[in-house]
């Protein structure tokens, strides 16, 4: 398995509240992050979101299709939103809010590995082209939030 530890940063003009209210609502993401193609509620949870599984439907810049749920396990409202996932990729991300002087800055951990056989048969001459779509997927949703918002895309970083 091809495994991959990707942290991208958003610095968007807008509250904090804001911000992690839309990241909460992962089923309205599609109608801002043009690389989402679907998110289907798998289970309800808890009433702070912890415990929802959600099934999302990438679409890559390379032309594949990823699928996998994500199970929330840990949200600490407006900083934090933890959760697992299993699919086409198994592993963990999280979504870590700060804001300073009216800009959020959002950090994404995302720490998986592939499940599927052709990718990670790939992995070792295509692992570069597979973290560029990753970040191009990213930066999609970057700059779809900021619009969702109504505010501006400050800055954006792939660590």
């Amino acid at each position: 398995m091809a495994a991959y530890a990707l942290t991208t940063l958003w610095y968007l003009e807008a509250p904090i509240a804001r911000v992690f209210d839309a990241l909460g609502e992962a089923p309205q993401w599609p109608a801002w992050w043009p690389s989402l193609l679907a998110v289907e509620e798998r289970a309800a949870g808890a009433v702070d979101g912890t415990g929802r599984v959600y099934r999302y439907t990438w679409q890559s810049r390379l032309g594949y299709r990823l699928r996998f749920d994500i199970r929330v396990t840990r949200v600490v409202t407006p900083r934090l939103i933890e959760g697992e996932a299993s699919g086409d990729v198994c592993g963990a991300g999280c979504w870590r809010l700060s804001e300073q002087r009216g800009v959020t800055r959002v950090r994404h951990e995302w720490q998986v590995h592939t499940t599927r056989p052709w990718m990670n048969l790939a992995a070792p001459l295509a692992r570069p082209l597979f973290v560029w779509s990753h970040h191009a997927v990213m930066r999609d949703g970057a700059q779809g939030l900021a619009r969702r918002l109504g505010g501006r895309l400050l800055g954006l970083v792939h660590e």
